[in-house]
This record gives structure tokens, C-alpha cells and sequence, in this order.
């Protein structure tokens, strides 16, 4: 197989996934290119732990945020199925619901698991289950939402922030579809109010909030909406919504600036359009939206390369699965969830209904100190399993290798990382200085005679870079 294979295979991996090392890359090189992209497409076994025993190992209340993050960032660093997960977590940050008025993590997880379950299928399916989800209900408190006195929180949102976008309605379509949701409430959550008080460890804990439909409390009044008219239920109205030229567009460009480049230029437009046809041909299928946006030449000829930043939840996740230093679930996964909360991402806790603020924003003084102080510690740890496997692999090349090889080499094996001239000049003064401390020369460097520690500390370095840092 070629460079450019790899190099290819390893830019699919970086945005429909969290990154793989050179091993793992080969190996996928075994299939093409749209065989791997079907696999990821179409996820079978995750291979992950049952939650039961993650809960088990764990030891503590998965009612918590923390907790029950913690369990969801497992589950991201072990599945087979990273596409399903990068997904999970975008549809998290689209339809944001943060634990702080809930505390409800149960309901928060299940969610999550309707977002894992819905990520490939019907956009339509999928604004029909967040429209019953009680996580959200609470959340916009279309539990409050009764006919004679509508509470317009979830329709505006489901409106402006979820599916269609600002400028693609007015205030008439969003007390209509306000109307409609009247009576999408939760079932008897007053006593799990009362319940909740008396926490216990899993699996005695909350029992998670449920949804009810009350008939009497809907509006069955007629509705004009979006410039239709009849007595439309929730039901009725996404099925309106799906239609609109603005809902395909929306929900498609999301999906390119979360997955391809945080901005779309002219080719950029061109690849959401054809998106938006198969969003159209499909019935509303995402699998369908998603194999034309990594199967276009646009992405293929990797010019999306280095061109979003990583979020602090892919960047994270990503080192874990290359350190390997998560195995098994401990409480120690906790605190790699705290330095996302740090970096500005934590997850069940988005800031606001409107998600995080993505892209550039995700680059500030403190967050990005964070953000390299991370993986500069991941990479540099020699102990590590998967850091070790990396470094291993060194032995039975060629023992000698120039200054330039050895970057390469080591790019390559934490996912062919694609280096500016400018970072590489950086990387090869660094090795200069060491091989003059080490008495090695830097032209022809014995590999045998490196430490591992001054290898880890390259892969440490790369990983600091902007180049790493980006997508």
C-alpha cells in the first residue's frame, strides 16, 4: 500500500473517528477505502463493557455528571464503533441538555443512548424521540407546556437551534408549533422528585423519567404552521420541518463544520449541496448524508486537512486510545474527564441550550495550555501501554536514521501526522541539541543508542503542535 493510502485512510480516521496509530492504519489499509467507510457506517459489536459491569468497576453513583461522563468517555476510548460515538457526541451538542437544572444523569444517559441509537438512521426519527425525551422536556419545560397557557421554549428551540436556523420562520410559526406540543410531558416525575432525595448506589439508584402524552392537555385546535394548515400534533409538525430546504441545509452544514472544516468555502458549499440531495433521496437517512460527505473528492483530496481544530473531548479521547492508558473503568478516567471540563468541554454539561461555541473558540490562553499540557504527558510516558508498543516498534528497523527520518517515523505512528515545514524545522533543531548532549550525530542517528524517554519526548513534541491540534 502507498503513502498516500495511509495518509488518506488516516485523514478518514482523524475526523469520522478519533485517530489511530500507524498499526491500526495498516491494518484498516488491508480493505479500500469504501469498505472501511461502510464499516464505519454501518457499526456492528461496540465491544465495549455493559454498563452493569462499568458501574461494578467503577463503584460509585452513576447519577452523577461525573459519573456517568466518566462511563460515556470509557465507552469512546474502547469501542470499535468510533464513528457511532463522534456522532453521539455531536447530536450531545446540537440538542444541548446540561445536567445543572435536570440532575437527572439517568435520564441524561438515556438520551445518549437515543442519540447512539438514532445517529445513522432518520433525522425525522430522531426529532421525533428528542421531542419525547424527558431529559429535554425538563429541560425546555415543555412539561409546563398545556393547552390554554403553551410555553414556547422547546418549540422556538426545536425551531432556531435544532432544526432550521434563525431567519427560516417567524413568531406566528413558533407559537403554532408550540401548540402542537402541548400535553409531550413527563410521567409522574413528582415522585421522583420525592425519590430522588434518597439516592442509593446502582442499581437501587433513581428510576430515569419517562414520557407521557396527555391527551387533555393538548391543544387540538387548528394550526398554521410554516404555511400549512390543519390540527397538527408534534408529530405532524417535525414531519413538516424535515421537508424544509432550511432544515436539509442546517442540519447538513452542521454536520460539515463538525466532521470536514470548521469553514466552508466555495468547494466546501458545493459538497453540503450534495449532502443535501442525498438528505432528500435518502428519506432524511444521516448514514446517507455522511457517505456523501466522505465520499466526495473534496474530502478525499484531503483538502479539510488541518483545517478544524479538534474539540477537547476528540483531542482527548484521542490521546487515550493511543496511550492506552485507560483499560479498564476506574476512577481514574475521572480526572482525564476533568481536564475536558477544563479545556471548556464537559461532557453533560454544556453552557447553554446553544451548545458550545466550536472552532476557534475552542482556542484561548487557558484552554490551550491545557490542552498541550495534556497530551504533552500522555505522549511522553514511556509507560504506557500503547507509548510502549510505539516505541517498541523502533526495534528491527533501520539503527540508523537521519534527523528528518526520525520525525517522520515518529508522525506516522501516532496517526501520519501532516507537519508544516516550519513545525519540522522546530522538531529538527530540538534533535540537533539532544544528539550534541547525547554525542550522537544528528545526520545518521544510531536508534539503538537513543534513550526511549528522548523518542516519547518526540512524540510529546508533535503532539503539542498546531498541526496535531487541528483535524
Amino acid at each position: 500500500m502507498s503513502k498516500p493510502e495511509i495518509e488518506l485512510m488516516a485523514h478518514l480516521i482523524r475526523n469520522a473517528g478519533f485517530g489511530e496509530t500507524e498499526p491500526e492504519l495498516l491494518a484498516r489499509c488491508k480493505n479500500s477505502y469504501t469498505d472501511n467507510l461502510e464499516f464505519l457506517l454501518n457499526p456492528g459489536d461496540p465491544e465495549v463493557m455493559p454498563q452493569d459491569i462499568i458501574l461494578r468497576m467503577n463503584g460509585s453513583l452513576d447519577e452523577g455528571p461525573g459519573t456517568g461522563a466518566s462511563d460515556w468517555m470509557y465507552r469512546m476510548v474502547t469501542t470499535k464503533n468510533p464513528l457511532e460515538e463522534k456522532l453521539t457526541l455531536f447530536f450531545h451538542g446540537l440538542f444541548a441538555v446540561a445536567y445543572s437544572k435536570g440532575n437527572q444523569a439517568r435520564s441524561q444517559l438515556n438520551q445518549i443512548d437515543t442519540f447512539r441509537r438514532f445517529a445513522f438512521g432518520s433525522f425525522k426519527d430522531l426529532l421525533l424521540e428528542l421531542s419525547k425525551d424527558p431529559a429535554m422536556i425538563f429541560w425546555l419545560d415543555n412539561n409546563e407546556n398545556v393547552s390554554g397557557n403553551v410555553n414556547e421554549n422547546y418549540g422556538r428551540e426545536l425551531l432556531e437551534l435544532f432544526a432550521m436556523g434563525v431567519g427560516n420562520y417567524n413568531e406566528e410559526d413558533v407559537k403554532e408549533c408550540s401548540r402542537a406540543f402541548t400535553g409531550w410531558t413527563i410521567y409522574n416525575m413528582e415522585y421522583m422528585r420525592v425519590k430522588a432525595i434518597k439516592d442509593s448506589f446502582s442499581p437501587f439508584g433513581r428510576i430515569a423519567w419517562h414520557f407521557e402524552y396527555r391527551d387533555h392537555e393538548h391543544d387540538h385546535g387548528e394550526k398554521t404552521f410554516l404555511g400549512e394548515k390543519g390540527k397538527f400534533n408534534g408529530e405532524d409538525i417535525i414531519d413538516i420541518i424535515v421537508r424544509q430546504p432550511a432544515t436539509a441545509r442546517f442540519i447538513c452544514q452542521r454536520l460539515f463544520q463538525f466532521f470536514a472544516c470548521d469553514k466552508v468555502d466555495l468547494k466546501g458549499a458545493d459538497v453540503i449541496s450534495e449532502m443535501v440531495r442525498n438528505y432528500y433521496e435518502s428519506g432524511y437517512q444521516i448514514r446517507s448524508v455522511m457517505r456523501a460527505l466522505f465520499s466526495s473528492d473534496y474530502f478525499k483530496s484531503l483538502a479539510t486537512e488541518n483545517c478544524r481544530v479538534r474539540n477537547p473531548v476528540e483531542l482527548v479521547v484521542g490521546a487515550l486510545r493511543i496511550s492506552e492508558s485507560i483499560s479498564t473503568p476506574s476512577p481514574a478516567i475521572t480526572s482525564k474527564l476533568d481536564t475536558t471540563n477544563f479545556m471548556g468541554q464537559g461532557l453533560l454539561r454544556p453552557p447553554s441550550v446553544e451548545g458550545w461555541h466550536e472552532a476557534e473558540e475552542w482556542i484561548d490562553s487557558g484552554s490551550l495550555v491545557e490542552r498541550v499540557n495534556f497530551v504533552a504527558k500522555e505522549f511522553r510516558d514511556s509507560s504506557q501501554p500503547g507509548i510502549k508498543k510505539l516505541l517498541d516498534s523502533f526495534i528491527g528497523h533501520n539503527q540508523n536514521i537521519s534527523s528528518q527520518d526520525l520525525i517522520d517515523r515518529c508522525t506516522s505512528l501516532i496517526g501520519y501526522v501532516n507537519l508544516e515545514s516550519k513545525t519540522k524545522e522546530s522538531l529538527l533543531k530540538h534533535i540537533e541539541r539532544k544528539c550534541i548532549d547525547l554525542d550522537l550525530n544528528s545526520k545518521q542517528i544510531d536508534i539503538s543508542q537513543l534513550p526511549q524517554e528522548f523518542i516519547a519526548e518526540l512524540f510529546s513534541l508533535i503532539s503539542i503542535t498546531p498541526e496535531y491540534q487541528m483535524a
